[in-house]
């Protein structure tokens, strides 16, 4: 059991939710303090995590289950968990269930709208593991289902929405289609080849990075907008313009000719962002608004 849950947390990448989930955190407290005038409690903040952790492993999940194929033929991939044997596609489909239970139950102890917009979430969840067989929007809707983390956090205390949960979930949304798209120059020819859809596959390496910076330029404008959208400070604003220097920097890294650091811009840079964004944010309402 300890094996094959070490196997399952690897298949998942559980390192990565360290993408969103200082998002949904973000969202979360930005909502509370406009909206409320206050901080969320730990119990909401408890029940966001499971909730971020309840639907992002049901979306891995899912993703190994439908791309086992695909996955077996790609030599980068090859030796993923269902490939390689190491796991079976209907434990994992157990796996996906209970995921989704731990959703379920998570949502049903937030904000009443949190169940009744749940479906709508799922959907994406769901949809995002076949987009990649019709559509090089695929890194797109990657995007809009990441993105719900932020404005599923502001909704999980406030019921509702303002603008600045928008930009916020707007910038998410750019900032993960930018990345994936990067991520995806690595199977470029395993793509074309395999009549795999994907923006690298559809218009090339120098293209597809070019695309990139154009939507992570969408996200430094978002992340610089909310500074006057809400009620943040200076600090926050710190925050934000080191964070569009990470994404600066992670183009740097990443050439038409040479993509041996796609792991690096990746991994690295975009941990950097999502904690340094939200650290800033988290100083902000501590220093200035006194939580």
């Amino acid at each position: 059991m300890i094996r094959k849950t070490r196997i399952i947390l690897e298949m998942i990448k559980v390192e990565h939710t360290i993408f969103a989930l200082p998002f949904a955190f973000m969202g979360a407290m930005l909502g509370a303090v406009m909206m409320e005038g206050r901080m969320p409690s730990w119990a909401e903040i408890g029940w966001i995590l499971l909730a971020m952790v309840g639907a992002r492993s049901a979306a891995m999940g899912l993703n190994r289950v439908v791309d086992r194929v695909i996955d077996a033929k790609n030599p980068r991939t090859a030796k993923r968990a269902i490939p390689a044997g190491l796991l079976k596609a209907g434990e994992v489909v157990v796996f996906i269930a209970v995921s989704f239970v731990v959703l379920f139950i998570a949502a049903s102890q937030l904000d009443p709208i949190c169940m009744k917009l749940m479906p709508i979430a799922v959907f994406f969840l769901v949809l995002y593991s076949y987009t990649k067989r019709f559509t090089w929007l695929c890194h797109v809707v990657l995007g809009i289902t990441i993105g719900l983390a932020p404005l599923g956090g502001w909704i999980a205390i406030t019921g509702s929405l303002e603008p600045g949960a928008w930009v916020l979930y707007g910038s998410v949304v750019c900032w993960l289609a930018g990345f994936d798209t990067i991520y995806a120059c690595q199977d470029f020819e395993f793509d074309r080849r395999e009549r795999v859809f994907s923006i690298p596959a559809r218009f090339g390496l120098k293209n597809a990075l070019q695309i990139a910076r154009g939507f992570h330029f969408l996200t430094a404008v978002g992340f610089i907008s909310l500074y006057w959208l809400t009620d943040l400070s200076w600090i926050y604003l710190i925050g934000a313009v080191a964070s569009v220097g990470f994404l600066w920097y992670e183009h740097l890294l990443v050439k038409p000719n040479d993509i041996s650091r796609v792991q690096t811009a990746f991994f690295t840079m975009n941990g950097a962002l999502s904690i340094t964004l939200f650290a800033f944010t988290l100083l902000d309402l501590v220093v200035l608004h006194e939580w």
